[in-house]
């Protein structure tokens, strides 16, 4: 973020016995962003994954998506995932065609059920992810990292782009040779966020150990910050 120099009036009245004075100051002020940023394990992982199933009759298709959709879901109690980390995130049913000699021809129905599944410990998504696809899951949609709890690492990153704004406004209040206030006049949060890491995407993936390694996620914070120098 680049500091910006502002003038702006405000007026103090001053207290004297028996009244309030008319006199007034004007006073110039110094306006400055800072910016803090921190680094953090992911400690939480997404996953989003599920089984696409194809058969000319629609019931047919509708039972065997079913089937292994019921499978997955067994495979995860089985692993430890509560009931409340498994929810169905998108259920499709579309009709298919092919194209011959320029004709729209019926091919069959498409049968689409994805999961999203939640795992508190990271440790665990590639074990969820070879116990999903060895039950039937033949699309592995996505994988985010996030924090549980990013509010602490939120909190660490604000302070840190108060100090640098604070450090910003003392090296340019020295170098025009005057003096800031202790305490800044104004503060406005301009952001706090946490940026997930998306992992990847695949149609199918082998029922093989699957090696996955969260990273470090970044948390930001910017402000605002107004001094009155003299």
């Amino acid at each position: 973020m680049v500091s910006r120099y502002s003038i702006e009036n405000a007026r103090a009245g001053q207290q004297h016995d028996g009244g309030t004075a008319a006199s007034a100051h004007a006073y110039s002020t110094l306006e400055v962003f800072g910016e803090g940023t921190v680094s953090a394990a992911a400690d939480r992982a997404t996953i989003v994954l599920g089984v696409e199933t194809e058969k000319p009759d629609l019931q047919a298709a509708l039972e065997e998506n079913a089937r292994q959709i019921a499978d997955i879901i067994q495979a995860l109690y089985r692993m430890g995932i509560p009931a409340k980390n498994i929810q169905t995130s998108e259920y499709r049913i579309e009709m298919q065609y092919d194209f011959v000699e320029g004709k729209q021809v019926f091919r069959g129905y498409r049968v689409t059920h994805m999961l999203t599944i939640t795992a508190d410990r990271v440790a665990d998504t590639g074990r969820i992810v070879n116990e999903a696809v060895t039950h039937g899951a033949n699309i592995i949609r996505s994988i985010t990292f996030s924090i549980s709890n990013p509010l602490a690492y939120e909190s660490q990153a604000l302070t840190l782009a108060l100090r640098t704004a604070r450090f910003k406004a003392e090296t340019m209040a020295t170098t025009m040779g005057v003096r800031i206030g202790a305490t800044p006049y104004k503060v406005q949060e301009l952001s706090a966020s946490t940026e997930p890491i998306p992992f990847y995407s695949a149609k199918v993936m082998a029922a093989t150990t699957t090696p996955i390694q969260p990273g470090q996620l970044t948390v930001k914070a910017t402000v605002r910050v107004w001094y009155f120098f003299a």
